[in-house]
């Protein structure tokens, strides 16, 4: 699978960096981004000085899930509810559905990468991933 638009080093940088600083600005906390690709692969990551340590894995899983589900992380906890399912029906381990995950798309709303973000309450984690493509707008 080629991509129109791929997510370069280059725009995940530039994310990661843009929402550990609105983590700071906005919330007065810090926080752990990561961006992946299309599949799932880590492209970019930035721990704060003084974000959870436990946050570090968790902001790559919720990108990870993002990517292989094809919907944000709270999209995907719905869905888990929704349909009385467990999470292990997936049969991947790096799977999360804690709020703080979304999709990035390119100009032709093909998806190109997921980004993930852990360390503040669940709802602005969400809050600040769904900025992402604002962001990078490709």
């Amino acid at each position: 699978m080629a991509l129109a638009n791929p997510l370069e080093l280059n725009h995940a940088q530039h994310l990661v960096v843009h929402l550990v600083t609105e983590a700071k600005t906005r919330f007065g906390k810090p926080a752990c981004v990561a961006v992946c690709d299309a599949y799932g692969f880590l492209i970019a990551f930035a721990r704060a000085d003084g974000a959870p340590v436990r946050s570090i894995t968790i902001s790559q899983q919720k990108a990870y899930t993002c990517a292989r589900i094809g919907s944000t992380t709270t999209a995907f906890h719905e869905r888990l509810l929704r349909e009385g399912i467990s999470i292990d029906y997936f049969c991947d381990p790096l799977f999360t559905a804690l709020p703080g995950g979304a999709l990035l798309y390119d100009s032709d709303r093909s998806i190109i990468g997921a980004v993930g973000v852990s360390g503040l309450a669940p709802d602005q984690d969400q809050l600040l991933a769904n900025s992402g493509n604002a962001v990078i707008s490709l």
